[in-house]
């Protein structure tokens, strides 16, 4: 019995247990503790990355993703690892990537084009999703509204559909005689009915016939320009699909050898060597893209991030090529460009 230990032996005892108690209670709390307070032990977050187009193309703009990551303290190879997965226009992989996605329990998912998070969507109702998209992600399912998502997802909208009155301004400007004007549209792509239906809606404001081209394959793209020769088009409008972003330099290529005008949805075309584009600045999407990741990854929930949308639009013209076209740029259209490649 205690009582029976003589005095000092007794403060020896209580102060051995009191310790052992003391190192008991530590060693609990410590294995509680966050892995980042712990300092070195903690692992990368895996993240996934999920792209309707190629790797090529992808890489510009996972380049500026993850440069609005790192705006936020993420950093690739060091604090988040990332699974990147690449349709090549191939949409019906993506629902497999996207599951493939869900079953490595990715912390987040960033959806590069509407197939892609139409994919992540169905795959997924409770990992986050961050989008990049040009159609209206309210009506087609991804969020409840703008400001109040919702739900898992949220991200930027490229607004591509509703300038397609712009664009055909445009084409009123460089060919004022034209009746009727051709647009390429992907009908396998998540954005074509919507696309068209702005298209159609803008057309008939301005007194324009439209024809719709299709082609969802690189197959069918040669096959399109091939009818368009033949048709001696006088210009041309593509619409946004991933897919033809991903084969710009297809595009653009056809566009030189049979020597037709052409108004693209995004500048990348026309640095590649296309006539003009107008629309929004695609890679500060992908840089805000990576903002609201690193959000997420802190600890923000996407239904208190609202879908972000473009304030500012670019008109930009390559003079090079509209030399070798021959076709004069209207002093109005130059007067109003936010960038000309010589």
């Amino acid at each position: 019995m205690l009582s029976r230990i003589p005095w000092l032996g007794q403060r020896m005892l209580f102060d051995q247990l009191k310790r052992r108690e003391f190192m008991a209670l530590l060693g609990a709390a410590a294995a509680t503790w966050p892995a980042a307070a712990r300092g070195q032990q903690t692992e990368p977050a895996v993240v996934g990355f999920l792209s309707s187009l190629s790797q090529p193309a992808t890489d510009p703009i996972a380049s500026m993703w993850r440069r609005g990551l790192a705006e936020t303290g993420h950093i690739e190879g060091k604090t988040i690892r990332v699974e990147y997965r690449y349709a090549n226009g191939e949409y019906d992989r993506l629902r497999s990537f996207a599951a493939e996605l869900v079953r490595q329990q990715v912390m987040l998912i960033t959806a590069a084009g509407p197939p892609a998070a139409l994919a992540a969507k169905l795959a997924t109702t409770s990992i986050p999703i961050v989008f990049v998209v040009g159609l209206d992600p309210v009506a087609a399912g991804l969020v409840r509204s703008f400001n109040a998502p919702g739900g898992n997802a949220t991200g930027m909208t490229l607004i591509t559909g509703p300038l397609a009155q712009k664009r055909l301004e445009i084409v009123r400007e460089l060919v004022p005689r034209v009746k009727s004007v051709p647009i390429l549209l992907n009908p396998a792509g998540s954005d074509a009915v919507p696309e068209l239906r702005d298209v159609q809606a803008a057309a008939q404001a301005i007194g324009l016939g439209l024809q719709v081209i299709n082609a969802s394959t690189p197959e069918e793209i040669d096959d399109a320009f091939k009818a368009l020769a033949e048709q001696r088009a006088q210009i041309l409008v593509t619409g946004a699909d991933p897919l033809f972003t991903s084969r710009r330099a297809q595009l653009v290529e056809w566009a030189a050898r049979i020597r037709l005008p052409t108004i693209y949805p995004f500048k990348e075309f026309v640095t590649a060597g296309g006539l003009m584009s107008y629309g929004s600045n695609i890679v500060n999407s992908y840089r805000q893209a990576g903002i609201y990741a690193g959000r997420i990854l802190k600890g923000a929930r996407p239904d208190e991030l609202p879908v972000m949308q473009p304030t500012t639009f670019e008109l930009v013209i390559n003079l090079k090529v509209a030399r070798a076209l021959d076709i004069e740029i209207p002093a109005t259209l130059h007067a109003r460009s936010d960038e000309v490649i010589e």
